[in-house]
């Protein structure tokens, strides 16, 4: 099947912000009475949008957390990015060899998106076609965010190739129809993860950016 549309995650594809991301969410939790570490959060809440974190920390602990608890981790993400953010390496040089449209489908807020990629010098190659969590009912596992992105930009979801790096987020494009190459190169990704991604329903696994222009250019040739 030809492919009419790449779609990429944000955190962990495009930029290097999961350890970040998962650093400031554990100081925020830890703050409200729920100790956790930043690993603890990486393993759990990796690809699941910071709302649906919430509703899973809520439902265990009984009780809600403050109201603007995903403002909090939000200015805390952001206040780390301008001086720790990283793109993943190679990316924006695979970006401009693919020569498709592309998206980038997140569960990230759309302010931590553009923020990221702004500082990751990512987002000018990719703007306007970026899609948040916040825009769908349901996040990644959930089809919803792909199933959306794909409407956006007039293409059909069996003609899509979603590059993501989490089971979440591998779980949503599967589920969705979507051919998913899975990216375990970020800084956050531990050993054993490419067979994870490949047990939720990645095709492929990579972990060097460099390879992605000739695995998308294989996909699109069947």
């Amino acid at each position: 099947m030809p492919i009419d549309l790449v779609i990429f995650d944000c955190d962990g594809v495009l930029v290097d912000s999961e350890v970040i991301s998962c650093r400031a969410h554990a100081e925020v939790l830890t703050r409200h009475g729920y100790p956790i570490t930043s690993e603890q959060v990486l393993v759990r809440f990796l690809g699941v949008s910071d709302k649906d974190a919430r509703r899973i920390v809520e439902q265990e602990i009984g009780r809600n957390l403050p109201d603007d608890l995903e403002q909090q981790v939000n200015a805390a993400t952001l206040q780390s990015y301008a001086s720790d953010l990283q793109p993943i390496t190679h990316v924006a040089a695979a970006i401009g060899a693919i020569d498709l449209p592309k998206c980038v489908a997140s569960s990230s807020t759309p302010n931590k998106i553009l923020h990221g990629l702004t500082c990751a010098g990512l987002y000018d190659l990719l703007a306007p076609h970026i899609f948040s969590a916040s825009q769908v009912a349901r996040g990644k596992p959930a089809p919803d965010l792909f199933l959306f992105a794909a409407d956006q930009m007039k293409a059909a979801p069996e003609r899509c190739l979603v590059i993501e790096d989490s089971v979440p987020g591998v779980t949503g494009a599967h589920a969705a129809g979507m051919t998913v190459l899975g990216f375990h190169g970020g800084s956050h990704c531990p050993p054993g993860h490419a067979e994870r991604l490949l047990a939720a329903g990645a095709g492929v696994t990579f972990d060097d950016m460099r390879q992605l222009p000739e695995l998308v250019r294989r996909v699109a040739a069947g």
